[in-house]
């Protein structure tokens, strides 16, 4: 018998596999990716190594948001067949927000636009806003749906606003062609301060906005989802504006509607904390507890995960800080001080964190540990000096450093000259005996406004005040000079003053040489000075005239003061009835004061009958007893009457019963 030959493949296969895909596909276009993913399984069961299936199935596990699972999927796939899925790995990973490994997927890929763009989101998430803005700018020649939205809002983030009309412009395109590019247009007028300009940007945003998404046919409370973050700017630009009530009310408001876009309610929030500052602290501690959640294993605190995803780097700083702020406004010391140490790790690039680490220290009276923690800090990171080293500054001097605080502004050096810094920095100089070291200061200040080409040169106020303190500490020759060169450069009618007193003591004839320059006070010329210096000096009269009133003359002043003698005579007020002429006897000085304790009071005498009846009982006293004492009781009563009436004046009375009342009135 033969054997059986072995039956040739049909074609069944293959039409089972084009339906398959074509059911691919539809489930694909339907948005229905759980069945997508199924139908994929079962084109890779027949044929486990189609490229195309395996894709599917990885972009419908990602447009279902089961990121893991595609994650897995690839890695699966990419140890069986050699594929290139670095793409697909480096989205998943920017989704899971680990961002550092998602750019190592992308190394040693061939770079085309998909890869661009994934790559500038990534630098974006990162912070890293002048990487993510330069790879858009090389992508502005190809066609590339709403590119020039996320371009401006890259720019915006990196703080570079003034660039954003330059760039709407280089593509030909307005900033009213769609409300997103609208809305961010508008942000880079708020960061260049032209509020009403962006208030009115945003407003048009909210109706492109209305109107373009209602002919997509979508509800009223998803077009209100997707302006949420319209409405919450226009609070912020009221708030700018000044306009405290109505911005807390819409701020309030879009709260309450508990909308579910997470990060327009987080920015709405932390800007109603912001504004309300230290009021309703448990209020504000309670809503930012519900955002930041902190790690079991380490001491870390980060974001609920939907806003550590959607939120930039800015803003989780700016959530951190209120909370912070609230902390030590509360006096959580121990909860602030937690905080503050996880936040450097977590901000590496931000100076805040140190400021609020020293905030703590300050709170807990260890300004020294703040003192020496921003001095290395300063050392060790020069670039960002500039605010740690005023931070340490107002630190010293409020705990009584002045020669730390005049340290650590010295190392400031383009702020060395300004007049503010020269004055704060003589002050700590004095406070701490240095008067040599002020002298060098304002040398040096001189020195370097004589020599500055300015418009708002400072030289004159910065010589006036070091003449002042070089007369003041004695150095009057020093004094002279300056006010001398002073009065020859600029003309100033106060150093002439200065100079014709310092001249006093050193040379008097120079001095009545300058003040033969001084313009003579009118209403003066009468005035004998020789006779003024031998009194004793001016005694202060009310409303007498004020020395602005040069321009009186004597006979004016005369008449003024004649005239302020003169009062109008009004007649006394006298009660109904009463005539002056007869007024009759005066009043009792007593009227006022109760019966008992007026000199004319004398007591109800006591009924004997009443006592001679008593009789028998314990204690009781004899008829013969009582009898005899009569007499030295009256005696005793008259005797007491004055001195009952004076001592009742010192001791306040007590409030008397009904029943006194009457009996006081017989």
């Amino acid at each position: 018998m033969a054997p059986k030959s072995k039956p040739k493949p049909s074609a069944a296969p293959a039409v089972d596999i084009e339906d398959l895909f074509t059911a691919l596909n539809r489930h694909i276009q339907r948005s229905e990716y759980e069945q997508a993913v199924k139908v994929a399984d079962q084109v890779l069961s027949v044929n486990p190594g189609d490229e195309d299936a395996i894709q599917c199935k990885i972009v419908s596990l990602i447009k279902a948001d089961n990121i893991d699972d595609a994650l897995s999927t690839i890695v699966t796939f990419s140890k069986k067949y050699p594929l290139d899925f670095g793409f697909f790995k480096a989205y998943c990973l920017y989704r899971q927000n680990k961002l550092d490994e998602a750019l190592e997927s992308l190394k040693g890929v061939e770079k085309d636009t998909s890869m661009m763009l994934l790559e500038s989101q990534i630098l974006f998430r990162q912070g890293k806003m002048d990487a993510s803005v330069d790879i858009y700018q090389k992508l502005q020649k190809s066609k590339i749906e709403s590119l020039e939205i996320n371009l401006v809002a890259g720019l915006v983030s990196a703080g570079r606003s003034s660039e954003v009309q330059g760039a709407i412009d280089a593509m030909r395109v307005k900033a009213t062609s769609s409300f997103e590019l609208a809305y961010n247009t508008a942000c880079s007028l708020l960061e260049r301060n032209k509020f009403s300009d962006a208030e009115q940007l945003l407003l048009s945003s909210r109706r492109i906005g209305q109107e373009t998404l209602m002919d997509e046919n979508l509800a009223d409370d998803e077009v209100e989802i997707e302006l949420a973050p319209i409405a919450v700017q226009l609070a912020y630009v009221q708030q700018l504006l000044g306009n405290r009530q109505e911005a807390i009310a819409s701020y309030t408001d879009f709260i309450k509607r508990n909308l579910p876009d997470e990060s327009s309610n987080a920015v709405a929030i932390n800007n109603l904390i912001a504004l309300k500052g230290p009021k309703d602290i448990t209020d504000g501690l309670k809503k930012l507890d519900r955002l930041i959640q902190k790690n079991s294993g380490d001491k870390s605190f980060q974001l609920v995960s939907s806003l550590e995803l959607k939120l930039s780097p800015k803003q989780k700083e700016s959530i951190y800080i209120n909370r912070m702020l609230l902390l030590l406004h509360s006096n959580k010391i121990d909860q602030a001080r937690e905080l503050a140490d996880a936040l450097p790790q977590m901000f590496p690039h931000s100076v805040t964190p140190i400021l609020l680490q020293a905030a703590v220290f300050v709170r807990e009276n260890k300004a020294g540990k703040a003192e020496e923690m921003l001095g290395k800090y300063a050392e060790k990171f020069p670039e960002k000096s500039k605010i740690i080293l005023l931070a340490r500054a107002q630190i010293a001097a409020a705990a009584g450093h002045p020669q730390i605080a005049s340290e650590s502004l010295l190392k400031i050096p383009d702020i060395q000259h300004m007049p503010a810094t020269v004055a704060t920095l003589v002050s700590l100089k004095e406070r701490s005996g240095d008067i040599d070291g002020a002298n060098v200061l304002f040398d040096s200040a001189i020195a370097y406004w004589s020599n500055a080409m300015t418009e708002d040169n400072n030289l004159s106020v910065i010589m006036q005040e070091a003449a002042a303190f070089k007369l003041k500490h004695g150095q009057k020759e020093e004094a002279l000079k300056l006010y001398e060169k002073l009065v020859k450069s600029h003309n100033n009618i106060e150093a002439l003053v200065g100079l014709i007193q310092t001249a006093a003591y050193t040379d008097v004839e120079k001095a009545e040489t300058f003040e033969k320059k001084l313009k003579p006070l009118p209403g003066l010329t009468s005035i004998d000075v020789n006779a003024l210096e031998k009194t004793s000096g001016a005694k202060h009269v009310e409303n007498g005239p004020h020395l602005g009133n040069n321009n009186i003359e004597p006979n004016e002043t005369k008449t003024s003061k004649d005239k302020a003698k003169k009062k109008r005579k009004r007649k006394p007020k006298y009660p109904k009835g009463f005539d002056p002429a007869n007024p009759g006897p005066p009043p009792d000085p007593e009227r006022w004061l109760p019966k008992r304790e007026r000199s004319s009071y004398r007591p109800k005498r006591k009924d004997k009958r009443a006592a001679a009846q008593i009789r028998g009982s314990q204690g009781a006293v004899a008829k013969e007893a009582s009898n005899s004492n009569s007499g030295n009781v009256k005696s005793n009563q008259s005797s007491n009457v004055k001195g009952s009436s004076t001592s009742a004046a010192a001791v306040q009375p007590k409030p008397s019963s009904k029943s006194s009342r009457k009996k006081s009135r017989n």
